[in-house]
């Protein structure tokens, strides 16, 4: 609300005179009237936002308008002291070091360390593996802390949606196959009307702008438990294997999964999945391919979520030992030639050194697992209070970025993605 200030000739006069600029001293008036023998009183409205400034002052007790009429006339008050902060008693007297650079120099501030960050990361990096069954009801799953097998119809959408609302919106799906569809071929995985394109045709629909990863492989759909049709001898066939796989990739693609992702390792399938999804019109489905995919033992709750243990061995004639380094290069050379668009590490954290090796050696995205084990052992820290379940999370995650990755598959995805839009970690 506006107020009336009365400026009689007088008053005019004296604050001319101490300001030393005429006008320039009543900058909050909206007009200033000159002094002359007929001018006797004259009212000048001043708003109250004006008002409220003038009678504004800083840490001297000045008006903020007396020290801009300083300012004009020249007259700057004098710097404070320089007061160099006391160390504590003790300090040894030196001579500074005889040095030109000092990295902390980079580091002192907040700002400066924002401003020099050399990595980031986003939910846009992250892709959230979800876990999926036949029942309605959503099932813990005792090794994951947090995870569970959602009810395709009802627990999965409520998933998606608070994945969503946080950003993320790059998800795979692992499908718990109920026991009495397992068959030794795996016949299944390539059901049109099975689980998992049932639910990519449920997730279109609800969610079409989402990302749709899938898993390709036959371990959830094998009798055997492993990621091949396994011979009466245990040898896991690799050609009639990438048969099943192709069909399977197809089946997925029909029902509109943006990206098929082959994790069984089986020798030439990338190659194969490309020629077949062509072959059906799916030029446009993506293939991330598993590329460096390692006999871990990261696995053990993952294969709890899916009941998918190997009925028999282990996976160590077409998962890749753990000990080798230089073998990834002949992975990442092969999938490059065969058409892959993606290469995947898995898993990720113990695996930093790989991923940085195929990020140097390839210029496709780099994509890392960050698997059951890796967040389970972060899970069950942060319970026993031994480490700061959230900062060790986000650290996690920024390692792997920091690696070379460009999308990181990883069971905190939606509750990173809280602690980056600042909703907390729930």
């Amino acid at each position: 609300m506006a107020s009336t200030v009365s400026f009689s000739p007088a008053n005019v006069q004296m604050l001319q005179a101490r300001s030393g600029h005429g006008h320039a001293a009543l900058g909050s008036c909206s007009a200033v009237p000159r002094a002359g023998p007929r001018l006797r009183s004259t009212a000048v409205r001043v708003s109250s936002e004006q008002e409220a400034a003038a009678a504004v002052r800083v840490p001297s007790g000045r008006t903020i308008e007396e020290c801009e009429a300083d300012a004009v006339a020249g007259r700057f008050p004098a710097p404070p002291p320089l007061v160099r902060p006391k160390a504590p008693e003790g300090t040894p007297e030196i001579r500074p070091l005889d040095m030109t650079k000092r990295p902390r120099r980079n580091r002192k501030s907040p700002a400066l360390r924002a401003a020099f960050q050399e990595t980031t990361i986003s939910p846009a990096n992250f892709v959230l593996p979800l876990f999926i069954h036949e029942g309605e009801d959503d099932a813990p799953i005792g090794a994951m802390p947090g995870c569970y097998r959602l009810g395709w119809r009802h627990g999965l959408l409520d998933e998606v949606y608070k994945a969503r609302d946080v950003g993320v919106n790059s998800f795979v799906l692992f499908p718990k196959v109920p026991d009495a569809l397992k068959t030794p071929t795996g016949d299944e995985a390539y059901n049109d009307n099975g689980l998992v394109p049932r639910t990519i045709r449920l997730l279109k629909d609800k969610f079409p702008d989402i990302v749709i990863y899938t898993d390709v492989a036959l371990d959830p759909y094998s009798s055997d438990g492993h990621d091949g049709i396994v011979r009466e001898d245990g040898v896991i066939m690799n050609d009639e294997t990438v048969y099943q796989l192709c069909k399977q990739a197809v089946s997925q693609a029909r029902a509109g999964a943006d990206v098929v992702s082959p994790s069984d390792m089986m020798d030439g399938r990338v190659g194969a999945l490309r020629a077949a999804l062509d072959a059906e019109g799916f030029h446009d489905v993506s293939i991330m391919s598993y590329t460096a995919k390692y006999a871990s033992s990261f696995y053990g709750p993952f294969r709890e979520a899916l009941d998918s243990n190997p009925r028999f061995g282990d996976k160590k004639t077409y998962q890749m030992n753990p000990a080798n380094y230089r073998e990834a290069l002949i992975e990442t050379a092969a999938d490059e030639a065969e058409g892959a668009d993606i290469l995947l590490v898995k898993p990720g954290l113990p695996y930093l050194d790989v991923i940085r090796l195929l990020r140097d050696n390839s210029a496709l995205p780099i994509a890392a697992y960050q698997v059951s084990g890796e967040y389970s052992m972060i899970k069950a820290g942060g319970a026993l209070g031994m480490i700061d379940e959230q900062k060790v999370m986000m650290e996690s995650l920024m390692c792997l970025r920091r690696a070379g990755t460009d999308i990181i598959l990883t069971y905190f995805a939606r509750q990173a993605a809280g602690v980056l839009c600042g909703m907390g970690s729930k």
